[in-house]
């Protein structure tokens, strides 16, 4: 039996073709653009409707309201034991709202005591009188109420930095409202009512306070917060008819447009020499450009002056009734407002709502958005956005918001025919060439983002994105 004969490699001295190694000498390489990574869809920019803003500033003009949102009180903490409430965040409490005297504030601050609780606990009972004030430094707190037929019913969670009692205030004989029982362990600050009412009476300035905020309560209000406009209907005869006025807020707020900037250098020999088969200036900007379009999303979002996450009202902030973001959750988001648009939400909170409505045998629509499958809700959009933070790994918030001049919803802000436009809003100034034989570019965004009342954004914080354990 013969066998085959082993068939070896030739070597290269006695190669019968040209390699390919050396083949590639000659040919020209075909080569993509460069690349880039952070890229994304940036759905925020695209959806916002953008509005000029000539002289820098843009002013939201609203109609008087005399209704103070609950803000969010703020603590430190020095150890397990020792949480202490920062005196000047108190002025999220409406009855303390724009009270200017720090010193009283710090007093009152200290005046609170630390109490733990733990889950199951009836921290208050309905039809009880108040007895305390109580601030929520960490934890979840359920209120459940009376319905109509005798059953209870949820009425709300209280989270970090909520508060209740003050409301105590607006009642002759307070008393509690609802039944507050702690959903988690957790820890709040709490101050005996007549503690409070002892130091109001020994100090002027915070008892003349009160009284102001007393004599505005009274007065009759909208739905909304807003001044009643006193009209009549469906009288007969000659009655007499009331007289009125729209009054406007005197302080209005005001956007200035904010910017991210950067220098942009290239070396005069490359962008003389290396320019085929792309122009080097082009591609360097196009990538700066791009990076620049995402931290201004990330800004639109996130920065402490006008982002959305943080200048969102706090009575348009709601927390998950459980943890996850469920369906439940994302109708009373809906039901917060008019009309809405659009939500926007990290993947990891979108994928985590789905996997609620798989639980509940729901399966979510989609809709089309330019060419875009986009998963919706009750006919919105849910967009995704990886600028939304997630915190502690696992808690992230769902964005709903109404958009639009027309619609009193959010606009972004930003101004075109700026010189050396690149973009609209967006512009680059050559900066010359230093001793070195680099050229230096500028390169500047401008823009802004304004919420035009406050029912058009709202925001489910404390979102549960943690997938359960097996």
């Amino acid at each position: 039996m013969t066998s085959e004969p082993e068939t070896r490699p030739l070597p290269d001295s006695v190669r019968l073709s040209l390699s390919t190694a050396a083949a590639r000498n000659l040919a020209t390489t075909t080569k993509s653009a460069p690349q880039m990574r952070g890229i994304t869809s940036r759905w925020l920019l695209r959806r916002l409707p953008w509005v000029q803003v000539s002289g820098g500033t843009y002013r939201v003009n609203r109609r008087l309201s005399l209704a103070v949102g609950r803000g969010r009180v703020c603590f430190v903490q020095a150890g397990a034991d020792d949480v202490r409430i920062i005196p000047e965040t108190l002025r999220e409490i409406p009855a303390l709202r724009d009270f200017e005297d720090i010193g009283v504030l710090a007093e009152l601050a200290g005046r609170f005591t630390v109490r733990e609780f733990r889950s199951g606990d009836v921290i208050v009972e309905q039809g009880s009188p108040v007895q305390e004030v109580y601030i929520v430094a960490h934890g979840r707190l359920d209120r459940f109420g009376t319905g109509k037929y005798g059953a209870e019913k949820t009425m709300g969670v209280l989270a970090d930095g909520d508060h209740l009692g003050d409301e105590a205030l607006l009642q002759s004989e307070p008393q509690w409202s609802a039944t507050v029982k702690a959903a988690t362990a957790g820890t709040m600050l709490v101050l005996p009512w007549d503690s409070f009412r002892e130091l109001s009476d020994r100090c002027a300035p915070l008892r003349d306070h009160i009284d102001r905020f007393l004599a505005n309560s009274a007065r009759k209000v909208n739905s909304k917060g807003e001044v009643e406009v006193a009209v009549a209907a469906g009288h007969e005869g000659e009655a007499e008819i009331p007289g009125s006025f729209v009054d406007y807020d005197l302080a209005p707020r005001e956007y200035e447009l904010s910017l991210t900037q950067t220098v942009l250098r290239m070396h005069t020999r490359v962008a003389d020499l290396y320019n085929d088969p792309m122009n080097q200036l082009q591609q360097q900007l196009r990538l700066t450009v791009e990076e620049i379009r995402e931290r201004q999303e990330w800004e639109l979002l996130n920065n402490r002056e006008f982002g959305l996450l943080h200048n969102a009202d706090y009575d348009q902030r709601i927390n998950t009734w459980s943890g996850p973001p469920t369906p439940d959750d994302m109708d009373d988001l809906l039901s917060m407002r008019r009309g809405t648009d659009l939500f926007l939400a990290h993947p990891k909170a979108i994928t985590a709502f789905f996997r609620e409505c798989t639980k509940r045998g729901i399966y979510p629509d989609s809709t089309d958005v330019g060419g875009h499958q986009v998963p919706a809700w009750r006919g919105v959009p849910i967009f995704p956005c990886g600028k939304i933070p997630i915190a502690d790994g696992h808690v992230s918030s769902i964005v709903a918001m109404r958009t639009g001049e027309q619609d009193q919803g959010v606009i972004g802000l930003h101004q075109t025919g700026i010189p050396d436009e690149f973009e609209p809003s967006l512009n680059v100034r050559f900066m010359g060439i230093d001793d070195k034989a680099v050229m230096r570019y500028l390169v500047t965004a401008y823009y802004s983002v304004a919420i035009l009342v406050q029912d058009a954004v709202g925001i489910l914080e404390n979102v549960d994105i943690a997938a359960p354990r097996s």
